[in-house]
């Protein structure tokens, strides 16, 4: 009794243990978004470790995704209504987390929050 309770507890701990493929998998994740100019760093209410990438058109004004790298944002403080003529900003970087609202074809979609 006393060896199989050992048994499950060492097959607990085992479980816990991070594993060499993981690390690898994160280490080849990291070196895919240097790469392609992103960090790595912590986004959303879970803190989850995702490649973000910064849009050198940050900024720029627009009425379409299509002239963005990114989205084509309405500012925080604009909160267009849902199908109205609308003109935002290029998103500053792929971090999709937060409450944005896109602009497609010059008019406002409906405003998204993601946590």
């Amino acid at each position: 009794m006393i060896v199989a309770a050992g048994l499950s507890a060492l097959l607990a701990l085992a479980g816990c243990a991070p594993s060499a493929e993981k690390a690898t998998d994160q280490s080849a994740e990291a070196a895919t978004c240097a790469a392609r100019g992103g960090e790595m760093r912590p986004v959303g209410r879970l803190q989850s470790v995702q490649c973000v990438i910064r849009y050198a058109d940050a900024g720029k004004p627009c009425t379409d995704g299509a002239q963005c790298q990114g989205d084509c944002l309405a500012s925080a403080d604009a909160r267009p209504a849902v199908g109205a003529a609308a003109s935002g900003f290029c998103a500053a970087d792929s971090n999709r987390f937060g409450c944005r609202t896109v602009i497609e074809h010059g008019q406002a979609k409906p405003t998204l929050c993601i946590d």
